[in-house]
């Protein structure tokens, strides 16, 4: 029983230190965005004495609406290359029902598994992807869940109108399997794997489902996004870190 009571101290401990050190990792990126704002050099000691607390409260209310507003924008504030007003469009996709801003894929038959549901993208342009975001109704107004996507696959390659049509599927790369999960937030971002890549450019990708939450007649997306960078600028997911 004693140990048991350690056990719980030190694993309250540990929350607390990384608790702890993740709110000083927080700070000291504060004073460093701070330090660059005023043209400060990281060799010059930064002084309580020297500095206008007014002026401190000013700067973090503008990084404070600087984030807001970066959110409010798109949700996430990450890029996503998959916007249709960004150039990118739909080039391929299974039988939908389609209502509103959403799309309903149809099921090939009552009680069926959704294993043909698919969408292909073609981005704005050609980028080294990252990650994807699958996005539904948030929980709290949704009325009927089963119908969100379940488990998906993304894969990719790059397209140009010159080439050989029967030489495509050689370019194609698996990105990953992912499941949406119905406890999570509605719009879930998943990472994908570009070690075995090698960097590589893309600037079609597919979106597969083989599976929802029960639903046996069809099921929804609300909307996918593509994220990572072009080459030769930064990663917008690495400014969001």
């Amino acid at each position: 029983m004693l140990q048991v009571q350690v056990d719980l101290v030190n694993k309250k401990i540990e929350t607390e230190i990384d608790k702890a050190q993740k709110d000083v990792k927080e700070f000291e990126e504060f004073i460093q965005e701070y330090r660059n704002h005023i043209g400060m050099s990281d060799s010059t000691e930064l002084s309580l004495n020297k500095v206008s607390l007014d002026e401190m409260r000013l700067f973090a209310k503008e990084m404070v609406e600087r984030e807001i507003e970066m959110h409010a924008a798109d949700g996430l504030g990450i890029v996503d290359y998959a916007l249709w007003s960004g150039g990118a469009c739909v080039v391929k996709h299974s039988e939908p029902f389609t209502g509103g801003k959403m799309n309903w894929f149809a099921a090939k038959r009552r009680g069926s598994v959704h294993s043909n549901a698919q969408k292909v993208l073609e981005l704005s342009f050609g980028i080294v992807v990252q990650a994807v975001t699958l996005e539904h109704v948030a929980k709290r107004v949704a009325y009927d869940r089963s119908s969100e996507p379940k488990d998906f696959q993304v894969t990719a390659w790059h397209e140009d109108p010159y080439d050989d049509a029967s030489m495509r599927a050689q370019h194609v790369v698996h990105m990953a399997e992912f499941t949406y999960d119905l406890d999570k937030t509605n719009a879930q971002t998943f990472s994908v794997d570009t070690s075995h890549s090698d960097q590589q450019l893309v600037n079609m990708v597919r979106l597969s489902f083989s599976s929802d939450h029960g639903n046996s007649a069809l099921t929804c997306l609300y909307r996918f996004r593509v994220h990572g960078f072009e080459p030769g600028t930064p990663s917008s997911l690495s400014l969001q870190t």
